[in-house]
Parts: C-alpha cells; structure tokens; sequence
C-alpha cells in the first residue's frame, strides 16, 4: 500500500489547485473582518475549509487510480454538494435542463414514473397514469434496488432517471422492493414514447362527475376548467369527485389554477424562504367555474408537491371534504437557476403553507374521512329476493324507475365508490335543510 503523497511545499499542487488557492483564500481572506480576526462571521467564506477542499483536489488528482478532467471532478464536487443539501436540489447539465422542461410539458421519452430518494434509496413516488409503469403495477414508495444490471445504491437522482430512459420499444427490468414483502421481485417494462394529458373526466353517475389529475403541467389548469364545462352540458353537478391520487405535483401555477376553479376568494397557498423573493402568497380571484358543486378530494400517498397544495387549499377553506390516506409530505419549493455555462441549478429556496398556516414539508395532508385502498366483491349479483321477483306480484303505480348507470370505474376502485357516496349524501342533506 502506498502512502498518500505529501502536499507540502506549493511546487507540487496542479495548476488548478494552485489557482483554486490563489483565486478562493483572497477573497476568504477579504471577507474576514479586520477589527476581529479571530471570529468569523456567518457569511464569510471559511479558509480552512477552502484549503481543505484544495487538498482534497489535489490528492484526487494525484493518487485517483485513473486520470481525471478537471472539469468532470469540480461538477462532481458541485453535484455532491447540492445533493446533500436535500433530495430535491441538483445540479443541471444541459441534458437535464431539457428532461425538465420535457416532464413539465407532458412528453417525454421511458416508463412513465416519478421517483426521488427517501433515506437514501430510489424510491417510487407514482406511476403516471397509462403508462408502462401504471400498466406494470408499480405503487407508491416502492423501492428500486436494481435498474437492469445497475444497483441504484449510491447513484443520484439524475443518474437513476438517466438509466430509466432510453429509445421508445427497448427493454428494461426494475428489482424493487415493496413495502411488506420480505423479497424483491423483478418488473420487466418496454419503454414508450410517453405523452400525458394530465386531466381526464367523465360522469360517475347521473349528475356526479368525476375529474382526474394525473400531474400539474403548464396546461393543466385551463384543460380542469375545460372538463368542468364538459361535465356540466346536460346540466348543473349534483357533486364532483377530484382525483388527486398518485399524483406527483409539477407546476405550481398550474396548482393555485386548479384550486382556483373550485374557490373564488380567499389564500390558495403562501410560500416562505430566506430571500424576500422566496416569499410569495397566491389567493383566489371570483372568476371561478365551479364554486358550489359539493367536492370530494381524494388523496393518497402518492400524492406530492402541487397536489397536496390543492388538496389542503380545500381542505382549509372548507370547500370540500378530502378522503383517503395521509399524502406523500413534500412541500418544499425548489427554483431553476441558470449558470453562466449554460447549466444550472435545481435550489431548494421556500417551504409551502396551506392557507392555515400548515407546513405541508415532511407531513403531508390528512385526510378528513380515512379510506383506505380497496375493492368492493360483489355477492349475488348485488341483490337478493325482492317483492318484484315473486310470481303474481303487484305492479307499481306510477311511471317505472330508472335504473341509474354507473362507470365501470367504480366496481374496481373502493376509494372511489365511497366518495361518491359521500357526495349522494351531502346532498340528501342538502336538500333536507332547503
């Protein structure tokens, strides 16, 4: 084993080390305060530290077992350095640039899934909806040990999604690990050229609309108000169902849109950071497409960022009543900042607060009625022996009932059956104190 190589002397750092010291320790050095040398303040650059990150450099440099671009190894150090800070704030090359833009869009090329680091392992936040992913079966927080033959220990976040990418008709195989299963299983997916609509909508039953969002693009809150139209052409909603479930977050403008359509006055959501710029309130406006019609949020897990803003939006503001599971936690707000170099950065700058003043970063949102993931079995055929069965019975007076039709949806989703019973009661209620 050889010893490390000596450092003393300045005849033997790199150039780039030496014009590291040259060009940091002045300026650590002008930012000391002169009347007391021996405090630092807290924002002066600490010396020690710098001379020891040019150490460090120069023994990479000097020992690694390969050769290294200088370059490559001062991104490697600012990546590190931001990774650190949290699981959301990164550093952006060029290539990077172009996948944000691509996920907040709504096209890009892979599987279809949303994922980030928790307690240091890559893990599912959702799939996104009709996609190889969603298709796959993959859930909320499960753990992605292996992509192909790459163990995921150690990657960041960028190189995960990097290695999940790949031409539309290739193939690629995840090892995940989920929640309470003892062993990981292997998920074979084809990847696709994935294009999301991040809104869907159709009738539950009779006057019971149902309106889905996948995530929050740039469109997102014009395509709700477009689909809130579209429910309502045969007449006002007796109630709606707004499905936030699986949903990852994206655009934050596209969020206060969204709850922006269901309130028309009062906070949406405010945002707190160190900067005053960080410090932003957004409050509803009157022009709102649907004020009244009695909601339903649902929420689970994997719903994140931009969904749990909406989803406590309402909540606070007692404009609906929000089922479900407890949300996925993340309320932090990160900012896009372009580098010089045409890269950038992916900052952590604020936090988020409902218009109560809850935190959302780390707790997520409480549901007001707890349902958990189900799925209703229905026994022969739903009914047993009626009066309208026996032979020789009565005939009703009057013009017969209408069997009321509902969406196939509902025999799958258990979720989804009791919220929308739910809004059937609000309204019998309703009606009962009019």
């Amino acid at each position: 084993m050889h010893p490390a190589l000596p450092l003393a002397g300045g005849a033997s750092r790199s150039p780039l080390s030496r014009r590291l010291l040259a060009g940091l320790l002045p300026l650590a050095l002008l930012a000391l305060p002169l009347s007391a040398p021996a405090q630092q303040a807290d924002d002066d650059l600490p010396v020690a530290e710098i001379q020891t990150f040019a150490e460090v450099f120069e023994r990479i440099k000097r020992a690694y077992v390969e050769e290294i671009d200088d370059g490559e190894l001062l991104r490697n150090a600012m990546r590190g350095m931001l990774s650190e800070l949290d699981p959301h704030s990164a550093y952006l090359d060029a290539d990077e640039f172009e996948s944000l833009r691509e996920s907040t869009q709504g096209e890009f090329g892979g599987i279809g899934i949303e994922v980030g680091m928790e307690n240091g392992q890559l893990t599912v936040i959702t799939p996104i909806d009709d996609t190889p992913a969603s298709r796959a079966g993959l859930e909320a927080r499960d753990q992605i040990l292996r992509i192909d033959e790459t163990p995921t220990e150690g990657l960041s976040l960028q190189e995960a999604v990097d290695l999940m990418r790949g031409d539309p008709g290739s193939e690629i195989t995840l090892t995940i690990l989920r929640q309470g299963e003892s062993s990981p299983r292997e998920v074979s997916l084809t990847r696709e050229n994935i294009r999301t609509e991040s809104v869907k909508s159709e009738l539950l039953a009779p006057g019971y609309g149902y309106l889905r969002i996948s995530q929050f693009q740039t469109r997102t809150g014009d395509q709700v108000a477009e689909h809130l139209r579209r429910l309502e052409r045969d007449g006002a909603l007796d109630g709606l169902v707004l499905d936030l479930r699986n949903n990852p977050g994206g655009v934050l403008q596209a969020a206060v849109a969204v709850a922006d359509a269901f309130l028309d006055e009062g906070l949406i959501v405010y945002t707190e950071g160190r900067l005053a710029d960080t410090a932003m309130r957004f409050s509803a406006t009157p022009d709102t497409p649907a004020p009244e019609v009695p909601l339903v949020v649902l929420i689970n897990g994997g719903s994140a960022s931009a969904a749990e803003i909406v989803a406590g939006a309402l909540q606070d503001q007692r404009r609906g009543v929000v089922m479900g599971t407890e949300s996925f936690g993340k309320g932090s707000v990160q900012q896009i900042m372009p580098l010089g170099n045409g890269e950038g950065l992916k900052l952590t700058t604020a936090l988020y607060f409902t218009p109560g003043g809850r935190s959302i970063q780390a707790q997520g949102i409480a549901p007001d009625v707890q349902v958990v993931r189900g799925r209703v079995e229905v026994t022969e055929n739903g009914r047993g022996v009626r009066e309208a069965d026996l032979e020789g019975h009565l005939g009703a007076r009057g013009a017969p009932r209408e069997s009321a039709e509902q969406s196939e949806r509902l025999r799958e989703d258990y979720q989804l059956g009791e919220a929308l019973n739910l809004l059937k009661a609000l309204n019998v209620v309703r009606q009962r104190d009019r």
